[in-house]
């Protein structure tokens, strides 16, 4: 596995407002809304310095930051958060039942799992439910539960605008079976259920309609490729009506798969 601080990758202007300033091994996105920052997870307490840098880079000042919105509590995406927050004075938004690995109360944020200690707890000031509306400025964000990959994952749904052109990006909360295989269940006494939950939740957005699709890691929605297209000129190379109504039930398949490879150990 890439090493956080291993992980550089230039900034992108996905499409008007919203940015790429994320790492490789996880991604943050920018929502530039007119009346302050929004970040989509932070990443890693270890490549913080490589947002930072990407931010002032693309000419985002971290000090604009007003928010910090997460797509669940996993170290790799929430990792950074309380350093932003000493820094900037940024709020913290996270769905609900993650808040207690926010926290600290709970031993869930995947940091053993990836060799690493989750320290750098905070205590989230906005808790989301499903169909939650969040505004700053120009921009409306739909959150939508999500869950299995944790049990509050948040889904993020929201229009980049830019020369009178408007698109619909989907933020999916996390896609990972990692959480669900039956070593981890078993290992953390956690319910099965969490795979029905997924598979519900997969169901439950595969009509949504997403233009742009944002991925929590950029082998997601293949970040590297759609960025080179952009140095070759195509400026819309994050537009993709389709990738989403392919990803989601792939997403699903993936699981489905896992438990009849379980079933027949």
């Amino acid at each position: 596995m890439e090493q956080p601080w291993e992980g550089y990758f230039p900034p992108i202007k996905i499409w008007g407002n919203l940015y790429f300033v994320g790492t490789k091994p996880a991604s943050t996105h920018i929502i530039d809304t007119g009346d302050g920052l929004i970040m989509l997870d932070s990443g890693y307490q270890h490549s913080l310095y490589l947002v930072l840098y990407n931010m002032y880079k693309i000419g985002l000042d971290p000090d604009d930051l007003k928010y910090i919105i997460h797509t669940h509590g996993h170290i790799d995406h929430m990792g950074a958060t309380r350093a932003l927050v000493e820094m900037t004075g940024a709020k913290t938004v996270i769905g609900r039942a993650d808040r207690d690995v926010a926290n600290g109360k709970l031993d869930l944020s995947y940091a053993k799992e990836l060799g690493m200690e989750y320290t750098e707890y905070f205590e989230p000031d906005i808790l989301l439910d499903d169909g939650d509306k969040f505004t700053l400025g120009n921009t409306v964000i739909d959150c939508v539960a999500t869950p299995g990959h944790t049990p509050g994952a948040m889904s993020y749904f929201f229009d980049a605008v830019y020369g009178g052109e408007s698109y619909r990006v989907g933020l999916q909360g996390g896609m990972g079976i990692n959480t669900m295989c039956r070593e981890f269940l078993d290992k953390y006494g956690l319910s099965y259920s969490c795979r029905d939950d997924f598979i519900k939740a997969m169901d439950n957005q595969a009509d949504i309609k997403v233009d742009i699709f944002l991925g929590n890691h950029m082998q997601h929605n293949h970040t590297e490729e759609k960025y080179k297209k952009q140095l070759d000129g195509d400026e819309r190379a994050f537009i993709d009506p389709d990738e989403w109504k392919t990803y989601i039930p792939w997403a699903k398949q993936n699981l489905l798969n896992m438990i009849e490879r379980e079933n027949r150990q």
